[in-house]
C-alpha cells in the first residue's frame, strides 16, 4: 500500500513573529516549507505529498512550492480553525488518493532526516500507529500551587515529534468519531488515537528533528545550515518626528494610547516605528522608509506603521541577516512612556521575531525646550544593529 505525507502548514506561526506564518520565512534563502517538502518529495518511500494550507496562504505556498519537484506533491488543501480539523483535511485527502499510510509531519520542522522518514514509514506498516519520541533530558517535575509536588521519572518520558505514522483508515475514523463527539482539542495525533483504545507504539526520534517556535528557533537554524559564515556588524540609525493633532490617541511603538490628540504624518504617524524602520533600512543601506513607502502614494495613508517595520526585518532576512539588538529613545513631555515601556518592546519584538531582551525602549524629555518641549509633537531615535553575512 501506498505512502502519503500529510505535511500540517495551516497554522499561523505567530510565536516567532515576523508578519508572517513561520512555515514561511525564508532560511537560508529558501522558505522553510519549501525545505520540509523536499525532505518527503526526495524520499523513495514517499509515494504522496499533501500540504495542508491557511486559505489566506495561497500565493504563499506556491511561492514555497515552485521550487520542488512536482512529481509526487498534489494541490494543497485548505485547512481549518484548529490543528486537528486541518489534519483531518490532509488524511481524507490522503485516503482520496487510496494511500493506506499517512505520515503527518510539522511543516514547521524542515530537519526531518531520511533515516527518521524511513523508521516512520516502517513504524506505520508495522504497527499501524507509531510515533517518534527522544529521550528527556531534563527533570520534569508535577506542580500544584506552584509548588514541586512531585517527580517523574525521566526513563519513561519521551519528547514527541513529528512525522506521526498510521494507517490511513485508523487514523481517518478516530478524527471523524472525534469530530462527531465534539471533541476539537487534540494537538497530537498519537494522543487522539489513543483516546480511541489503540495502541500507539514509540519509535527513535532525533534530537536534530527541530520545530521552529521561537524567533530565536530560526537564528538558530540559520547557524546550523551555515556554521561557517562570516558575519559584518552593521549599526543603523533613525530618526523621526511628528506632529500632535486633532484625535482621541495615538499609535507609539504598535501600541495604542489613548491620549487627548493624535499625530499627524505618514500612515499612522507612529513616530518609534518610524525610526526603527529607518534604523534596519539603514543598516542594510537599502534606502529609507519614504523610499519604500512614499507619503505621496494615497495607498499608504492611514497604514499601520507594523507594516513598515515587518517589511524591514523581511529585508534583513532576505539578506539571510541577523537582528541583534534595537535600541529606541521615544522624546516627548507626553504621553507618559513609563507604562506603555514593556508593551512596546514586546510589540517590536514580535514584529521583527527576536526575542524581547534584543529591544531595548527609553524616554526622554528636553526640559522644556524646543517642540517637544512646548508639547508640539513626539520625536524618536533609534539604532539596529545588524549581523549581515559578509
Amino acid at each position: 500500500m501506498q505512502m502519503c505525507a500529510v505535511i500540517v502548514a495551516a497554522g499561523r506561526g505567530q510565536r516567532a513573529g515576523g508578519g508572517v506564518a513561520k512555515q514561511y520565512r525564508p532560511l537560508d534563502g529558501r522558505m522553510i516549507l519549501a525545505r520540509t517538502l523536499d525532505s518527503f518529495l526526495e524520499h523513495p518511500a514517499i509515494d504522496h505529498v499533501v500540504t495542508v494550507i491557511h486559505p489566506d496562504d495561497l500565493s504563499l505556498y506556491e511561492e514555497a512550492a515552485a521550487g520542488c519537484d512536482a512529481a509526487k506533491l498534489h494541490p494543497p488543501v485548505m485547512g481549518a480553525e484548529t490543528r486537528q480539523g486541518s489534519v483531518r483535511a490532509g488524511v481524507e485527502a490522503a485516503a482520496a488518493l487510496g494511500a493506506g499510510f499517512v505520515l503527518v509531519h510539522d511543516a514547521a520542522r524542515p530537519f526531518v532526516s531520511p533515516a527518521l522518514i524511513a523508521r516512520a514509514a516502517q513504524a506505520a506498516r508495522q504497527h499501524g500507529a507509531a510515533i517518534p519520541g527522544v529521550p528527556v533530558t531534563d527533570t520534569i517535575v508535577p506542580l500544584a500551587d506552584g509548588r514541586v509536588a512531585g517527580a517523574l521519572p525521566r526513563s519513561g518520558l519521551r519528547a514527541v515529534q513529528t512525522p506521526q505514522a498510521f494507517r490511513t483508515d485508523l487514523l481517518a475514523s478516530c478524527h471523524a468519531r472525534a469530530a462527531a463527539e465534539g471533541l476539537p482539542d487534540f494537538t497530537d495525533d498519537g494522543g487522539l488515537v489513543r483516546h480511541y483504545g489503540h495502541d500507539v507504539h514509540v519509535f527513535e526520534g532525533e534530537a536534530t528533528n527541530m520545530k521552529i517556535t521561537e524567533p530565536g528557533d530560526i537564528e538558530a537554524a540559520e547557524r546550523r545550515l551555515n556554521p561557517g559564515r562570516t558575519l559584518m556588524t552593521r549599526v543603523g540609525s533613525g530618526f523621526d518626528v511628528h506632529a500632535f493633532g486633532e484625535g482621541d490617541h495615538l499609535w507609539l511603538g504598535g501600541v495604542r494610547v489613548p491620549f487627548g490628540r493624535g499625530l499627524i504624518g505618514h500612515s499612522d504617524a507612529d513616530v518609534a516605528l518610524h525610526a526603527l524602520t529607518d534604523a534596519i533600512l539603514g543598516a542594510l543601506a537599502d534606502g529609507d522608509i519614504g523610499t519604500h513607502f512614499p507619503p505621496s502614494d494615497p495607498q499608504w495613508k492611514g497604514a499601520s506603521s507594523d507594516r513598515f517595520l515587518a517589511f524591514a526585518a523581511e529585508r534583513a532576512w532576505a539578506r539571510g541577516a541577523e537582528i541583534g539588538f534595537l535600541d529606541l529613545t521615544i522624546i516627548c513631555e507626553a504621553p507618559k512612556v513609563g507604562p506603555l515601556r514593556e508593551p512596546i518592546r514586546a510589540r517590536i519584538a514580535a514584529i521583527c521575531a527576536v526575542p524581547v531582551d534584543r529591544v531595548s525602549v527609553k524616554a526622554t524629555t528636553t526640559e522644556r525646550l524646543g517642540f517637544t518641549g512646548r508639547g508640539e509633537g513626539i520625536a524618536a531615535m533609534a539604532s539596529a544593529t545588524l549581523m549581515v553575512p559578509g
